[in-house]
């Protein structure tokens, strides 16, 4: 795939370690509207032909249709989601897929890919707390005068309402939203047309791909657009941030419902049992809850540590910055 100047392929390790497709196949509808975008702006740029453009994006279409209905195929030695759509493009349509990939590179393609699934990943957590905010507020305005025992320390202090405690969760909820907010505008400049790291000598329309995509606008330096991934660790901070926050809640569910305290019972369907002392009633929800948080914190570590002093632009290395997104994301 490499051509050039090499004249073998890759070792067998070399390529098992090279590959990104296991993971990075969960692009694949952001790369297909990547892609789009950029045949549509090409064609309008007359970089190329109108028909090829029309055969491209029905190939496109195609491809698209059977990953959705089969999933995307794992072959190694196509390393990754770009290079396994073009691949199949090229089976169905021939010649004309080999000019989808005109003025791009593999650099800006995958930041833009990755941009426009965080963006999604972000839209889906807070449709989840929102529907978490309505929640709680709910349970608080039933519980508006149902007196209980407030503490500091974990020692009784004063009387408050249960309504009045939930409601503080809300407020931790709402500033958890504010930051994936933050999160989501910073990300939202178009990486495409960046190229591998200096842009490309094609008299490109990079803001008609920015603009195609839901994007504000076309990032301004290239060098940053391939290498930065501050955007996937916006998403990871402020992910932590929330499980902490998720963590605390589920931890006075665990509390509340030991029989010291017997403040609350929670459901079957959401306990577990023993396998030996009948009476038991685990809260293992509230603990996996609690237990994921931790989980979310190592994957914002992992990044972090993934990005320590890399120098400009791309480097290998920001392969690995997928997994511990997608792992928070899952237990998010």
């Amino acid at each position: 795939m490499w051509g050039g100047r090499f004249a073998e392929g890759p070792a067998a390790v070399m390529r098992e370690i090279n590959a990104s497709i296991p993971f990075d196949k969960r692009l694949w509808q952001q790369d297909i509207a990547g892609s789009k975008a950029h045949v549509a702006m090409l064609a309008a740029q007359k970089i190329v032909t109108d028909a090829d453009a029309a055969e491209i994006t029905r190939g496109l279409d195609a491809v698209a249709a059977e990953y959705a209905e089969k999933g995307v195929p794992v072959d190694l030695a196509l390393e990754d989601i770009h290079m396994a759509t073009e691949g199949r493009l090229a089976e169905l349509i021939g010649a004309p897929a080999g000019r989808l990939h005109t003025a791009r590179s593999r650099n800006d393609q995958v930041a833009t890919d990755f941009k426009l699934w965080v963006r999604d990943a972000i839209d889906a957590v807070d449709a989840g707390l929102q529907a978490l905010q309505v929640a709680l507020v709910t349970r608080a305005d039933e519980h508006a005068a149902s007196v209980m025992p407030g503490f500091t320390h974990l020692q009784v202090a004063q009387p408050v309402t249960l309504g009045h405690h939930l409601m503080a969760y809300y407020e931790m909820i709402g500033r958890d939203r504010s930051r994936f907010a933050d999160a989501r505008k910073r990300l939202n400049r178009c990486p495409l047309g960046a190229a591998a790291l200096a842009g490309t000598g094609f008299p490109i329309d990079r803001h008609r791909t920015a603009e195609a995509l839901g994007f504000e606008g076309p990032t301004d330096n290239s060098l940053d657009s391939v290498s930065d991934r501050d955007f996937a660790l916006d998403y990871l901070m402020a992910a932590t941030q929330l499980s902490l926050h998720l963590s605390r809640l589920a931890e006075e569910f665990i509390i509340w419902a030991s029989q010291p305290y017997g403040f609350v019972k929670l459901p079957d369907s959401y306990s577990t049992g023993s396998s030996i002392m009948p009476q038991k009633r685990n809260p293992d929800a509230a603990e996996l809850v609690r237990g994921h948080s931790g989980r979310i914190a190592g994957c914002m570590t992992a990044l972090v540590m993934t990005m320590k002093g890399l120098p400009l632009a791309y480097s290998k290395d920001m392969q690995d910055d997928k997994p511990p997104v997608f792992e928070a994301h899952d237990l998010l």
